[in-house]
């Protein structure tokens, strides 16, 4: 039996590497569709989110018993997740206003550092110390977009800056939910944070009085597009992995989203980044195989 469960457990760790790749894939997706639509930011991440949690929400009687014997803890835990990642979508998808897809998406992924620091303690998961190397590299390619987009405009500046709040909130999100992802099953798990989630926007979206309007048919099929494919087969596969990956590496396998969104903004939406970024992104990527070749 003991055999049985450890061979479970290896496969099972086993099909959380691989499944990561597809979720950069999907989750690159995110910033297109947001691109796409003619809608406030904060009702864009409101309806994501709602849509995300009704689609979950068919699955969950068959978790009824588990959520009644949560903690006050876990209730804690699962709350300020949701509120992470709530504050992640306002900020990132509103930096999509003010600055490329590409400077944009790669500055929202740069929570490897922090997920690493703090995830030592945190956690008690400490990250090999060659890894910092690749981040480090990753660092230096983020900061060459930044200076790019300030050579641009102040709003490209702008939109870097709430790109990098959004960066700060994922960090929280990940950490937080590898917390309580080790005791808790997925569906619930995703359900609640991504519930707790909409509450949030809810209440940000008020002051902008933008998510509770009426809106057309094409911008809702946007929402559930966001809701199906960059969030359910993108966030909700790296909520699955948490329990099977250690926190640092999927967060450090989330950098391959920005350079999978940016070909796809390059492909759809006939978007070029400027020279430096594209540099920045190169070096980004160099990062990025150095962190997953020490992970």
């Amino acid at each position: 039996m003991t055999n049985e469960i450890n061979y479970l457990g290896l496969e099972k760790e086993k099909l959380a590497h691989l499944s990561l790749p597809l979720a950069i894939f999907a989750a690159s997706f995110a910033a297109i569709f947001i691109r796409f639509s003619n809608v406030h930011p904060i009702a864009v991440a409101f309806y994501r989110m709602l849509f995300s949690s009704l689609i979950l929400l068919f699955f969950i009687p068959s978790y009824i018993k588990e959520i009644k014997d949560l903690s006050r803890k876990e209730w804690i835990i699962l709350i300020t997740t949701g509120f992470f990642l709530a504050v992640h979508f306002a900020a990132w998808i509103s930096s999509l206003q003010y600055t490329t897809v590409a400077s944009s998406v790669i500055l929202v992924s740069a929570h490897p550092l922090i997920v690493s620091w703090i995830g030592g303690w945190y956690l008690k998961e400490r990250a090999p110390k060659k890894i910092y190397v690749g981040i480090g590299i990753a660092l230096v390619g983020l900061i060459l977009m930044v200076y790019s987009d300030y050579s641009i405009s102040e709003w490209a500046l702008f939109g870097d800056i709430l790109a990098i709040l959004g960066m700060v909130a994922m960090a929280g999100y990940i950490l937080r939910g590898r917390k309580v992802r080790q005791d808790m099953s997925l569906v619930p798990y995703a359900f609640l944070v991504y519930l707790t989630s909409t509450i949030f926007l809810g209440f940000f979206s008020v002051g902008f009085s933008t998510s509770f309007t009426i809106y057309p048919v094409r911008e809702y099929l946007i929402f559930i597009g966001l809701a199906i494919i960059p969030t359910m087969f993108g966030h909700t596969v790296y909520n699955w992995a948490l329990k099977y990956v250690r926190a640092h590496l999927v967060s450090i396998s989330l950098l391959g989203e920005p350079i999978g969104s940016s070909i796809l903004a390059f492909l759809l939406l006939y978007e070029v980044p400027p020279r430096l970024t594209i540099v920045g992104g190169i070096i980004t990527l160099l990062g990025i195989y150095l962190c997953t070749k020490y992970s």
